[in-house]
């Protein structure tokens, strides 16, 4: 067996999930392929190179792949594809953007948010906001998968695999680059923060979510939301964390003013240790919290900011 991963990238860099699906691929078995497709990107092909269980490194360094759009990502894939039994790609923005194009265009069926690998051609994934886990098998010559990277724990950095040059340049007249509007912070990404700290409904609006600021600078922590945050307008949707926000798994989650609805759940239920902050005694949330704290999140956080 053969496995091609696609590389994750954050502004040029070789972004922290990459080697979470490498440590997916390593389950499923066989020789693991990474590639590496942006403009610039040679710092991110060595950084992956490093990266435990990988015997090469596929280097595609095009302005056509600058911003890794789906278009001419699908149509390099499907010129690589033929060689290996496997793709995979993080369930990320890139890769629930270019994976099913090249499911599409081999005329395979896409495993989705796959987070256990049963063998190479059985896997389990959440169904229903993850509130029942489904096993699928596929018998499609080409797997096409993405993952769920908090169901696997990173790979180290112990390798040293060989980097080649992909010269495939594909045309590309159907879509364009325009602009990006990224929001700017000095605290970590949310989808690979250590500690996250999240706020809900219960925060009453965006001007008390400085009441979590402290908080977050004293641990380290991201700032996130729940989508009914996001939805009243509290803060940008960027900061939500759930099913069709971003999963996170962090070591630390504080739920504060969440009632804990199955879809916020979904997005965070895989965290180390969880801690709930709520008036509400019976709310859903510290069905799975690891700590609950009852009472009015105006009173405990500016208590607990002074305790940490």
């Amino acid at each position: 067996m053969s496995i091609l991963v696609l590389a994750d990238l954050h502004e040029g860099q070789l972004a922290g999930a990459t080697a979470h699906v490498v440590a997916a691929a390593k389950a499923i078995g066989g020789d693991i392929d990474v590639l590496v497709a942006g403009e610039g990107v040679q710092a991110a092909a060595e950084a992956a190179a490093k990266l435990d269980g990988v015997s090469k490194v596929r280097v595609a360094d095009n302005a056509v792949y600058a911003h890794q759009l789906a278009e001419p990502m699908g149509a390099l894939l499907v010129e690589l594809a033929d060689g290996y039994t496997h793709v995979l790609a993080s369930a990320s923005t890139t890769g629930k953007n270019v994976l099913p194009r090249l499911a599409a265009l081999k005329d395979v069926s896409q495993l989705s948010d796959v987070l256990a690998v049963d063998s190479a051609d059985t896997f389990k994934r959440p169904i229903y906001a993850g509130n029942a886990i489904a096993t699928v098998k596929s018998d499609d010559a080409l797997k096409v998968i993405t993952v769920r990277t908090t169901g696997f724990d990173a790979v180290g950095d112990g390798g040293s695999a060989t980097i080649e040059a992909v010269d495939t340049v594909v045309d590309n007249a159907q879509s364009s680059f325009v602009k990006q509007e990224l929001a700017e912070s000095d605290r970590p990404e949310l989808g690979g923060a250590k500690v996250v700290i999240s706020g809900g409904r219960g925060m009453g609006n965006g001007e008390n979510f400085k009441l979590l600021d402290g908080i977050a600078d004293k641990l380290g922590a991201a700032i996130g939301a729940s989508r009914a945050a996001v939805d009243a307008g509290f803060v940008p949707n960027d900061m939500q964390v759930g099913q069709t926000g971003k999963i996170v798994a962090p070591e630390l989650y504080i739920a504060v003013g969440i009632s804990g609805a199955i879809q916020h759940l979904a997005g965070m239920k895989d965290s180390k240790v969880i801690v709930a902050i709520n008036k509400d005694d019976e709310a859903p949330i510290f069905q799975v919290a690891d700590y609950g704290l009852v009472g009015d999140l105006f009173e405990i956080l500016p208590e607990l900011e002074s305790k940490l």
